[in-house]
């Protein structure tokens, strides 16, 4: 039997990647900042799949908390075969005017804990040839994104990192997969004061479901890079044959307020 640790499991994609996983038989580790939330989700997956869900209660924008739970799933004999990095959040605002404990929380959640995490995992599924990884990057990785600046530039992180990472261990049975969605129906819009920004007042947006599900397929397939929805790819793809003025003033219209 498998066992998925997702980080972020408290709502959205994270949420549903967990009902994916246990509607598979895998066993989980959830992991996020509402233990309410996680016990609830335990509860509900438990009865429902008959699987064995262990909750941690962790804040990521703590420095500790990547070493803590990977000392706790080996101190409980866990062995982690798959590794969602899907926690991260962002903030919408001009640079000058936002809030830099805000940020470096962000950067911390984004970069510096989604790293940590995988450095950890990553080596033992290299040990014994086998595992899987899914580091949650966004659309806003394939260019810089005003108002959004720090946030857009966490993600470009996530997916040059994740890229890089797939290439290195694929031949020892290890697969990284970047999942890169687009804007989705979830807590994050209200998380990153960003209801007014054009990109998604109004909008139809995929659901977090839809989302997983593709995720989850992407990363089955060993894929690097999995970019959700057809416009999405082609935009994402779009921006590499465009002067990069160009790709920063459109995206600074697209994301603007409305």
């Amino acid at each position: 039997m498998a066992t998925a640790l997702i980080t972020g499991a408290s709502g959205g994609i994270g949420w549903e990647l967990a009902n994916i996983h246990a509607s598979k038989g895998d066993d989980l580790v959830l992991i996020a900042r509402n233990a309410a939330k996680l016990k609830e989700l335990k509860t509900r997956l438990e009865q429902e799949h008959h699987v064995n869900v262990y909750i941690l209660p962790k804040d990521l924008s703590c420095k500790e908390a990547p070493w803590e739970i990977y000392q706790e799933t080996l101190a409980n004999n866990i062995r982690v075969d798959y590794l969602i990095n899907n926690a991260g959040f962002g903030d919408f605002g001009m640079f000058i005017e936002t809030d830099w404990t805000k940020e470096a929380q962000m950067i911390q959640v984004n970069v510096t804990a989604l790293t940590e995490l995988t450095k950890y995992y990553v080596q033992d599924m290299a040990a014994r040839r086998s595992g899987k990884i899914m580091n949650v990057a966004s659309t806003a990785a394939f260019q810089p994104g005003p108002t959004m600046a720090v946030y857009y530039a966490t993600k470009a992180f996530v997916l040059s990192f994740s890229e890089a990472l797939h290439n290195e261990v694929e031949t020892l049975g290890v697969t990284v997969t970047a999942l890169c969605p687009g804007a989705t129906e979830s807590g994050f819009q209200a998380a990153a004061a960003m209801e007014e920004s054009a990109l998604v007042k109004g909008k139809k947006l995929p659901s977090a479901a839809e989302v997983a599900k593709f995720g989850y397929k992407a990363m089955m397939a060993g894929r690097a890079v999995a970019i959700h929805g057809f416009m999405n790819r082609l935009m994402a793809n779009a921006v590499r044959f465009l002067p990069r003025g160009m790709v920063v003033n459109i995206t600074r219209k697209i994301q603007d307020r409305a």
